[in-house]
This record gives C-alpha cells, structure tokens and sequence, in this order.
C-alpha cells in the first residue's frame, strides 16, 4: 500500500492551505482506494528545534522520517512575498539532499491574488527537484477566496475544487505507476544466422 504524506507549510491555526490539503487528502481516500495517508503540519513541530535545524530531537526526527518513508507527497504553502513559506523552508532545509529521492510530489499553493500563480513553478518547483523529486506533478494554485469558511464545514467553490481533484487524480495515477515494478527486460537468444556466423569465423580463423 502506497504511503502518502501531506506536508503543510503554512503558519497560520486557521490556515486555507490546510482547507486544501485535507480536500486533497479526502478525495485520494474516497476515489482512491489503497492509499495510506498521514497529514504533517510544519507549525506544530517545536520552533526552536526547527530553527536551530536540531534533526536528533525525537519530533523533528519522527517528521524526518515520515517523509523518508513517504511514497508520495502533497506539499502545500500558502504564498508569502511571492514565494512559499520561511516555515517550510526550514523544514525542507532539514532534509538531506535526496531527501525526496524516488517519490513523486503534487505542489500546492494558495494566496490572494492570480499574480502569484507561477510561485509553485518558480519557486517550489525547482527545490523539490534539487532534493531529488522523481516525478513533481502539475500542482494548483487556489485562490484564498474560493476557499468558503463558515458555521458549517470548510469548502471549496465548486470551481477550484474541480480544478483541485483533476491535480489529485493526476497526481494519485502517477503515484501507482511509480509503485509498479518494471519487468527486466529479456536478454534475445542469439539467432542461428548469427551463431552459425560465429561458428565459421571460428573454423576459418588462422
């Protein structure tokens, strides 16, 4: 069973980044059958173990080794001076440098204005390759006001939430192409033209 790890950045209690992974998260569950999921927030690891990049304490650690043991990855931000977060930063400056080595990743973000939609492509993008990434889907970016806050359960307009869960299947197919072994590829027989060639370059050689 493939393992999925939701990483989310932002700093905030009452984040729309966490709105949208858990959409993310609850769509692979009910569509996806399969998946095992886990949710890491960044802002609930101690700041100053964090900050002062302290991987031997036993919940930096634990956080370490749940990506470690991720197959897959949602990695959600919110945008902050046209760019993810300094939080999650921090975190990924924790990973080794093929800390994503061999997983595939979905990138989301979230922000106020249709101006930082390129931040996942020019910003994230390229660090999740450095790290090692072996396959970074296409991700979203969510406008802060499509996410509907209220009494009742947080939700996405239905627009953006179609354009979410369309990034989701994508996302959740190219995870279980990645889990399927490749078959090794059979070495040919050599043909008989080409050992009986053989067999007179043999017999004929001084």
């Amino acid at each position: 069973m493939p393992k999925l790890l939701a990483l989310t950045g932002s700093p905030s209690a009452h984040s729309r980044t966490a709105v949208v992974a858990d959409h993310a998260l609850r769509h692979l569950t009910h569509a996806h059958v399969g998946f095992e999921t886990a949710t890491l927030a960044v802002r609930e690891l101690p700041a100053a173990d964090l900050l002062a990049a302290r991987r031997g304490e036993p919940e930096i650690r634990r956080a370490l080794e749940a990506v470690a043991e991720a197959d897959g990855l949602i990695i959600a931000t919110p945008v902050y001076k046209a760019s993810y977060t300094g939080l999650l930063k921090a975190f990924l400056d924790l990973l080794p440098q093929d800390g994503l080595a061999g997983k595939t990743v979905l990138p989301l973000a979230t922000g106020g204005s249709l101006a930082h939609v390129l931040t996942i492509d020019y910003a994230l993008r390229p660090v999740l390759t450095a790290l090692g990434a072996r396959h970074v889907t296409a991700g979203r970016f969510v406008l802060d006001s499509t996410v509907e806050r209220g009494s009742g359960p947080d939700r996405l307009r239905p627009e953006a939430e179609l354009d979410l869960l369309q990034a989701v299947d994508e996302f959740a197919d190219a995870l279980r192409a990645a889990s399927v072994p490749t078959a090794p590829v059979p070495t040919a027989a050599p043909s008989l033209l080409t050992a009986t060639a053989t067999a007179t370059a043999i017999a004929t050689a001084p």
